[in-house]
């Protein structure tokens, strides 16, 4: 798939990388979901692939890799607005499918050296239909709310994942960092300019591996469609919340043997992708993240989902952070 695996630091093998966008396409991407008042951003529908399972098995824990690790959180550059509101670290990524048509997932801002970092699950960056593609046209949108971009518009540039996700369908690592532009931002006339760099504008959550299970997170996310009774009790138009403790699962279906679980009513589609943050501060609206929504279930048979679930975050994972982290981005539009 794409470019295979990056020039890492030493050790970091498992880091695999591709481009999403230059500079030229990316002017592109921007202008498809901003142009016409931003008509395909609010016609775009939650991404329904792989969104539940029905196999869940419990398991005693999972075994850290290396030693615990953190990396601390950033606040926005600049107060006002942005601290006084749900964490806006947390919005939408928006693509274009394998149907030609537009979806939606969850992503989160994350610190990084060039501040410049969305966390998602990788199945909403890699096309699991198309083997050989990412998915088109990948922007992020924080603090997204009915249709709005209060914050602008970050186009993808580079995205970041472990091997084995690409390579052997490995859900244990359906996780990926993307590195996007500084923001676009479009006038009442449908001009477009250049913004702010994402974490600068919305700061940036912390991110947290080998952690031990048994810990209270806080899930952020869109979840939308129905419960498997029918029940819709998300629309997706806004920031949801839930939280609970992690414990550590297996899902036989996705290859995952190294899950980690969090008690969470959210249904799947739109929720993909949704921030885990450990040690969540609501003064300051930042924490670690620590999972990423790959999927929920419904665990007790009720036919309401009750369960969402994540790859576990160990020193594997740390590498491809490492190596995103370091990544420069830039802007789309000219200075």
């Amino acid at each position: 798939m794409g470019s295979g695996l990056a020039a890492s630091p030493a050790g970091a093998a498992s880091v695999w990388t591709d481009p999403l966008a230059s500079q030229a396409t990316a002017v592109e991407a921007a202008t498809f979901w901003l142009g016409d008042g931003g008509a395909n951003l609010k016609n775009a529908t939650p991404y329904n692939v792989q969104t539940a399972v029905d196999d869940v098995s419990p398991r005693g824990d999972v075994p850290a890799d290396s030693k615990p690790g953190s990396v601390a959180p950033i606040p926005p550059a600049t107060s006002g607005e942005a601290n006084a509101q749900p964490p806006t670290t947390s919005g939408k990524v928006f693509f274009v499918g394998a149907d030609g048509l537009p979806h939606w997932c969850t992503g989160t801002a994350v610190q990084s050296q060039y501040r410049n970092l969305v966390a998602t699950a990788a199945h909403c960056v890699y096309d699991t239909q198309r083997s050989d593609a990412t998915l088109g046209k990948w922007v992020f949108v924080p603090g997204y709310s009915d249709g709005t971009a209060p914050w602008g518009l970050y186009v993808g540039k580079q995205a970041f994942t472990h091997y084995d996700f690409p390579v052997y369908d490995d859900y244990d690592r359906d996780y990926a960092f993307v590195n996007v532009y500084s923001g676009v931002v479009s006038s009442a006339s449908g001009e477009l300019s250049n913004g702010g760099r994402l974490v600068d504008s919305v700061g940036g959550q912390g991110l947290a591996w080998n952690q031990p299970l048994g810990s209270s997170v806080d899930v952020f996310g869109y979840p939308a469609g129905s419960h498997p009774d029918g029940k819709q009790p998300y629309t997706g138009e806004s920031l949801e919340s839930s939280s609970g403790d992690t414990t550590a699962a297996m899902v036989p279906s996705l290859k995952a043997e190294e899950f980690t679980a969090v008690k969470s009513p959210f249904t799947g589609e739109g929720a993909l992708g949704s921030s885990w943050l450990l040690r969540y501060d609501k003064s300051s609206r930042l924490g670690l993240l620590n999972g990423v929504t790959a999927s929920v279930s419904d665990t007790d048979g009720n036919l309401r989902y009750d369960t969402s679930l994540s790859p576990y975050f160990d020193g594997e994972l740390s590498e491809i952070y490492r190596a995103a982290a370091t990544t420069w981005s830039g802007s789309v539009l000219p200075a």
